[in-house]
């Protein structure tokens, strides 16, 4: 007799699982949130078998009426779920069955193979809407912030030493570059998860006349124009996971330009730097030292950048090796993007809220880009302006800044008799190229940080997210 609590595939054991095996074999303690999308497979799914005859209008009608029912129960959280059914598929088809006997039919023509492949591909699709809806708010919050800060300018930064000044908002807007084209990767996820694998079986399809297509369009797996996408290889529908990996690493590299500004922030908040002030309600303070005031949101943002990037390795290793088609191991591919589609979320609201909050320290920026060297490289480009090869003019302002040091003095107030002698096209005007407004005045090519630039890449930007 077939073990009853494997009524799916016991019929040719004598003997069910052991306890210890049940406990170690089961994933609906964690598949189980693919529920309202097993649930929405299994009414395409019937919808399409009693389309070609292999079930009655009474029994679709049954199971349909069923499917609602449990699909109440757990949106409450009322369904029992039991490891001894191993996962979501088997424990919705019990639960089913105990509500009519019509359920027995309803894994007609297909595996749980193609079942889950089409379930997390539905997960897909909607997890990767969600992200980029939070994207998309995370690029208004920084856009209002770089508005807000076009006249505020910031030592720019190569090797964490002052480099050349930026505004707020130009460095800003380098942090929605990034995560715009974090948008682009999910849509390509979703694109590509957007094919319905539904009837490729265990690994050959079945005999069964089915409709694939039906099922695709009755699921939204279309195109543009409606036309129904399936997939085209049955091996290859049910081994896959790119898609996974995909997923992944998008959360991954969204994941890392979140940990970038979070540093940066962080070393802005900094009391050696003082750029801004972070809003109370991201930050901490310390059990010991009662003045301190820590920006936990940030640095947690960092670590969680690893815990995802974490779960991108964890699916590699998984897949490597594996054989087609369906292998066990592949179990273990949903909790990794469930965790970091749930930690993604919430970073995203955590960098939105933590950076929406904070207020720049007008004089400290003011100070710190006051520095004349930040327009070092400025005084070079004068100089060859004048005629003078850029190799040569570095050397000459290279010579200015080891003078400068000597006397101790800026950069800008180097005595001008002793400037001039660096060079012959060193004329009385050279001091003129360390003034901030004309350096950004003359910055205005494509991709530059003059104003015209940042106001034209503030309104591509609001006008592309409007």
């Amino acid at each position: 007799m077939a073990n009853k609590a494997q009524a799916t595939w016991g019929g040719r054991f004598s003997k069910g699982p052991a306890e210890l095996m049940l406990a170690f074999s089961e994933s609906v303690s964690f598949d189980k949130r693919l529920a309202p999308y097993d649930i929405e497979v299994n009414k395409a799914h019937t919808a399409m078998l009693q389309s070609i005859g292999l079930l009655t209008k009474k029994e679709l009608r049954e199971i349909h009426k069923g499917l609602a029912t449990l699909e109440k129960m757990i949106a409450k959280g009322e369904l029992e779920w039991k490891a001894e059914f191993e996962d979501v598929h088997m424990n919705i088809e019990q639960a089913l069955t105990a509500i009519t006997p019509a359920a027995a039919k309803m894994h007609t023509a297909r595996s749980r193979n193609d079942q889950v492949a089409t379930d997390v591909r539905l997960f897909f699709k909607d997890a990767c809407s969600q992200v980029v809806g939070k994207l998309e708010t995370l690029l208004k919050v920084l856009l209002s912030i770089a508005e807000k800060n076009q006249a505020v300018f910031i030592p720019g930064y190569t090797h964490l030493q002052r480099a050349q000044p930026v505004s707020i908002a130009h460095h800003l807007l380098a942090y929605v570059e990034m995560f715009g084209r974090d948008v682009k990767r999910f849509q390509e996820v979703l694109e590509n998860a957007n094919w319905c694998p539904l009837g490729s079986g265990a690994i050959a399809g079945t005999t069964l006349p089915i409709d694939r297509e039906f099922t695709a369009k009755a699921l939204g797996f279309v195109d543009k124009r409606g036309r129904p996408q399936v997939t085209r290889n049955s091996m290859d529908s049910v081994a896959d996971r790119d898609l996974f990996l995909d997923f992944a690493h998008a959360c991954s590299v969204a994941a890392t330009h979140i940990s970038r500004v979070a540093e940066d922030v962080i070393i802005w908040n900094s009391s050696e730097f003082g750029y801004v002030e972070l809003p109370d309600a991201f930050c901490t303070g310390s059990s010991l030292m009662p003045q301190k005031k820590n920006p936990d949101s940030l640095e947690i943002l960092r670590g969680k950048s690893g815990r995802i990037i974490g779960n991108e390795q964890s699916l590699f290793v998984m897949v490597k090796g594996l054989p087609l088609t369906y292998n066990r191991d592949l179990q273990e591919d949903k909790p990794q993007v469930f965790d970091s589609f749930d930690q993604l979320m919430i970073s995203l609201d955590v960098l939105a809220g933590t950076v929406e909050g904070m207020e720049f320290r007008l004089n400290k920026c003011e100070a710190a880009v006051s520095d004349p060297a930040l327009l070092a490289t400025d005084l070079a480009d004068y100089l060859v302006e004048k005629g003078v090869a850029f190799r040569d003019a570095h050397h000459v302002v290279g010579a200015l800044v080891a003078l400068a040091e000597k006397l101790e003095c800026p950069l800008n107030e180097v005595p001008n008799e002793k400037a001039k002698a660096l060079h012959p096209k060193m004329g009385d005007d050279w001091i003129s190229v360390f003034d901030l407004a004309r350096a950004m005045k003359v910055r205005e090519g494509i991709g530059m940080p003059g104003p015209k630039q940042i106001r034209k890449q503030l309104t591509r930007w609001k006008k592309q997210l409007a």
